[in-house]
């Protein structure tokens, strides 16, 4: 395992969620009087590994057709975008 590449992977996608939406969600979940925070705990690491499953799949179909340098321009740009509807709808 490359662990510098786990470390750089982990601090990005742990300082990218938190306060996020998805974070906020499994606290309103949590929140609510006699949940079963297991129940809870499990369901949302399963639907984060879910997701995170989808997106290195993707991921690496798209860079057989795409380079990776091309695809990070297109993030960027679309991180870009998002932030500037962000502002202009507040």
């Amino acid at each position: 395992m490359d662990l510098k590449l786990f470390a750089t992977v982990f601090a990005a996608i742990f300082l990218a969620e938190l306060g996020d939406k998805t974070q906020l969600a499994t606290l309103l979940f949590a929140s609510r009087e006699g949940s079963s925070l297991g129940t809870i705990f499990m369901a949302a690491s399963a639907a984060l590994v879910a997701t995170t499953a989808i997106g290195v799949l993707a991921g690496a179909v798209i860079s057989n057709y795409l380079d990776p340098k091309y695809l990070a321009y297109i993030a960027g740009v679309g991180f870009i975008l998002i932030g500037v509807w962000t502002i202009w709808k507040a």
